[in-house]
Formats: structure tokens, sequence, C-alpha cells
């Protein structure tokens, strides 16, 4: 799904490395290594490039539009921002010239099922050709468990060529975003939460800058990332605690209101009602409990909301 990066959210996250406010905002050492970043216009391209710049990557953004309003605010972080696009070998080729590591990501929603994994495996057909490093992607919790979600099972079928491929390659699996709840904000502004599930029924969720700060990690690390796939999340609540924090996010009650999986198919679509009722059977993997114990200092949901700009509109 599409889902908006909130570029202002974080004051710091920890994951692999442990407690890392300080070394986020100040690396100890900048590395000038250049890493593709495909998506860098979108929500984790975005997240991505400018955790990479704050750690002091050189970063060169790959969008089909170096002229748009987001591509050209990303180039004032300092990013080189390149026209490419992943049906296009060519550009694919001169996009990762001389860089050391590409983050990919791909896109199941604009494009379609077949039409995704054709450009991720053209991704890492050309990362190949151009003796990309360290090649990091971005798939999905669940993508490895035959789900019969297609969006999930695209992605899986990316992480099965990727593996094969012989690059030496990390996969980061996130949860649902957090980001994305301002797309509903319509209907939370007006005090309802729609959704079919039980209020008590628990999903996971995490923000799109700690997607970036997991990709640092597997850059910064290469040798306790390479070959490993990470599912990853930073909050676990129930629908009914999910509600009371918005509640307390916009200063009015927000209540859960259950519809019928008719009418949420007939409002969300075949697509996201098949993820949402995986979700409602089995659901995400993420061991949310054990990362925060060991790494505190990812974002929960509650953090989010409080730094959230409701007046700002989703990216």
């Amino acid at each position: 799904m599409k889902m908006p990066a909130i570029a202002t959210l974080i004051c710091a996250i920890a994951i692999i490395a442990g407690c890392y406010a300080s070394d986020r905002a100040a690396p100890p050492e900048l590395n000038h290594k250049t890493i593709l970043v495909t998506g860098a216009t979108g929500t984790q391209g975005g997240a991505v490039a400018r955790e990479l710049i704050k750690r002091g990557y050189s970063v060169r953004g790959l969008t089909r539009n170096p002229d748009s309003d987001r591509a050209r605010a990303m180039s004032d972080l300092g990013a080189e921002m390149v026209r490419g696009d992943f049906s296009d070998a060519e550009s694919l080729a001169a996009a990762m010239s001389g860089v050391y590591g590409v983050f990919a990501v791909t896109d199941f929603w604009e494009h379609g099922y077949r039409a995704e994994v054709d450009h991720g495996k053209q991704l890492v057909d050309s990362a190949l050709a151009a003796g990309v490093d360290h090649f990091v992607f971005t798939s999905v919790d669940g993508a490895d468990s035959y789900t019969g979600v297609p969006h999930f099972e695209s992605k899986g079928e990316i992480e099965v060529y990727l593996e094969e491929s012989g690059l030496d390659y990390s996969i980061v699996r996130p949860v649902s975003f957090m980001d994305n709840v301002k797309y509903d904000r319509q209907n939370i502004m007006s005090g309802v939460y729609f959704d079919p599930r039980d209020s008590d029924k628990t999903h996971r969720w995490i923000a799109a800058s700690d997607i970036g700060f997991f990709v640092g990690e597997a850059f910064d690390h290469p040798d306790e990332w390479q070959g490993l796939a990470l599912d990853i999340a930073g909050d676990e609540l129930s629908i009914a605690e999910f509600t009371d924090l918005l509640s307390r996010s916009v200063s009015l009650d927000v209540h859960h209101q259950q519809i019928t999986w008719k009418a949420y198919e007939q409002e969300a679509g075949e697509e996201l009602t098949l993820m949402t009722r995986w979700f409602d059977s089995k659901g995400y993997d993420a061991d949310v409990e054990g990362l925060r114990k060991k790494y505190p200092n990812l974002l929960t949901y509650q953090q989010y909301l409080q730094n959230l700009d409701w007046d700002q509109p989703p990216r």
C-alpha cells in the first residue's frame, strides 16, 4: 500500500546495534560510499534516503521525474537525483554505475503483480551486471508464508529470485506503516475508525522512518546483515487500544465501528480485504516484544501520533 513518510517524526530508534540515538544524529565516522535508493521520492525510499544522508552516505536517488517537487526536496537534502525506470535496463545500468549498494523497493499498487515481479528481477539483474556489493530489498512480513495475498506473494517471488541470484543481499520485511493513518484522516476526524475485525484483535505497525534505520544498519554492518531477512515492527496494539490513541491524538472521541466484511470489501476492494482477512486469521509474525526488549528506542504508535502533523498531506 502507498503510505506516507513523515520526515520529522523521530528523535531516535534502535534495532540491531542497540541504543543509537547519539550515533544516528552524528555518525562517528562518515561513510562516503554511494547508495542508489530506488523510489527516493516515496514513503520507504524517502525515509531510507534521509537516513543514509544522516549517516554520511552519498545517496543517489532514482526517480522517473527528477524535476518533481519531491525530487527537488530530496536534492536539497543532499541526494543526487537521477532519472530511471525499472523497465529500462539502460537507465538502471547508468544509475548503478559506481555505486556500492542498492536499496530496492517495488510497487504492486501502481503496476500490478507481474510487473512488480519483473521490476524486482530487473533490479537484481542490473545490480549483478553493475557489480553492486550489497543489495537491500524491502519486502513485507509474511512474504515467505504463502499468505495468498497477491501483493505479499509478489514480493516473496522477488525474494526467492534475489536469494538465488548470487548477490550479497539483505531483506527487511516491514509490517503495516504507522504513516498510513493519515490516509484515513477524514473518518478519524469525524470520530470513526472503520475495521471489520473485533476490537480486541491486535495488529502490528512500524514507522517508515524506522525502516530507514534498519536499512542504514544493514549498510553499516554488512557482515551481520548479508543473507539476513528480518521481520520488523515497532508496536503492537489491539484495535481498541489504537482507537484510544487516536482519540487522544485528535482530542475527540474516536470509536471503532466494526463493519461487515462485505461492506469493507465494497469500500476497500478485494486486495485489501484479502490482506485484512489474513490479519484476522493469522497476521504478522514480527516479534515486537523481543525487538522492543532488546532495542527500546523503536518508535511506538503513541510517540508517532504525538509528533504527527495532521495538517501535512500524506506523501
